[in-house]
Order: C-alpha cells, then structure tokens, then sequence
C-alpha cells in the first residue's frame, strides 16, 4: 500500500526540445521513505535529441512512495495542537 501516487498523462502533436531536457524528483520532510517513479513514452526515444522535432507523442508518468519508519511523537505543536 502506498501513502502517495501520482499519475499524468501528456499528449503532443509535435514536440522539440532546444536544450537536453532535465528531471528529477524530490521528497523533502522527515521520515524514512520508498519511492519509485517510472515513465512510458510513446514515440520518443530514450535520449532526446535536441532540435528535432517528434510528432503525436506521449508520456504516461506514475510516481508512488510510502513512509517505511517509525511516525513522528509529535505530529502538531509543541503543545499538542496544530501549528
């Protein structure tokens, strides 16, 4: 079971890139955590090459991860409230 997943789906009739494009995936917080992401695309190669130009492509992306540690003692205030 994961505590977070995300999908996205985006379709172009023509695309091009000028520069290498760059990803990355972050997850800032405390906590231990497992993550995956993976992406399929269609009609794109593995290694873009910039300037030229794709036609009806296609990224299906899902990003999933869950907490693998202890939860926090404290999930509010100092106090015990919600800050």
């Amino acid at each position: 079971m994961w505590d977070i997943s995300f999908r996205s789906t985006v379709r172009a009739e023509r695309l091009r890139f000028t520069d290498d494009p760059r990803t990355a995936v972050r997850f800032s917080g405390t906590g231990e955590r497992e993550s995956t992401s993976r992406s399929d695309r269609t009609h794109l190669p593995d290694r873009i090459v910039p300037g030229e130009e794709y036609h009806d492509v296609g990224v299906a992306y899902r990003l999933v991860t869950r907490l693998t540690g202890e939860p926090d003692d404290d999930p509010g205030g100092a106090d015990g409230t919600d800050a």
